[in-house]
């Protein structure tokens, strides 16, 4: 009987290393809701993941939705944090039901938000609303992104914030004007995955960043993918038609790995 058992937990984990991270299957009790709220006169939905099974405070943690907008991406993202134990809150970037129909609307949304006032203020307002949620253990609050996202949360750790959980980027990037003299103020430890074949992302922002955080002494962990592009942890990323963009599995499932090691190390 052991045995048998021990082949099909050994069956069970080929077919889920066979599929994406993000479609790993998550527990029934996980639900999400949307959650609108308003900044500068402005209608915002973002998404609340949490796992109705548990009871009490937990850690909280900020998802920031790729350039695309809030689809059902970060959404999965956010169900896969509440099955580990967090309550996870999606922020809109964008505004209420707007989504990206292809990458030239993608890039317009993006870069209207590229100014780190803009993208900041719009962090600390979700970062309110997800410590407002009674679940929620303020002391205990991480962050994640995804591409644009991931530029995102390493601006929020240039500013200084201080999150015990820390910042994990996942495919983002790292040309922000504030990086020369953000680099000293990072408080947050910083975890970024980056794809080593990424076109997307200069050599020379990589380099930059790097020598910039080390030279500060930054507690930020660098991890480069070989063979990884751009949108790596993004099942059918390659279909978007753009040069320079696909999954990997391999670099899915090292960083999604990664991610959890570090959020339950940092929330102990």
């Amino acid at each position: 009987m052991k045995k048998l058992i021990s082949i099909l937990t050994l069956v069970f984990a080929i077919q889920c290393a066979s599929v994406p991270t993000s479609q790993l299957p998550v527990k029934e009790t996980v639900t999400g809701s949307p959650v609108e709220y308003k900044l500068d006169g402005k209608t915002y939905e973002g998404y609340l993941a949490v796992d109705s099974s548990l009871t009490g405070k937990r850690p909280g943690i900020l998802v920031i939705h790729e350039w695309w907008g809030l689809n059902d991406y970060p959404k999965q993202r956010a169900k896969q944090l509440a099955d580990l134990g967090y309550v996870a809150f999606v922020m809109d970037v964008y505004g209420k039901g707007i989504i990206a129909k292809d990458h030239v609307e993608a890039g317009k949304l993006s870069g209207a938000n590229g100014d780190p006032k803009v993208i900041l203020k719009k962090i600390y307002k979700a970062l309110d609303i997800l410590k407002s949620n009674p679940n929620v253990d303020v002391s205990k609050i991480g962050a994640i992104g995804y591409c644009f996202g991931g530029g995102g949360v390493i601006e929020l750790a240039l500013d200084g914030a201080d999150l015990k959980g820390g910042v994990v980027s996942f495919h983002g990037f790292f040309g922000s004007k504030n990086l020369a003299t953000g680099a000293k103020k990072i408080k947050s430890k910083v975890l970024v995955h980056h794809g080593a074949d990424d076109p997307f992302v200069p050599k020379s922002s990589v380099e930059t960043f790097v020598k910039t955080v080390t030279e500060a002494k930054a507690p930020v962990t660098f991890i480069s993918h070989p063979g990884a592009v751009h949108g790596f942890t993004r099942p059918g990323s390659e279909k978007q038609g753009l040069p320079g963009l696909a999954y990997n599995q391999k670099a899915d499932y090292a960083s999604f790995d990664s991610m959890k090691s570090f959020f339950a190390t940092n929330f102990k």
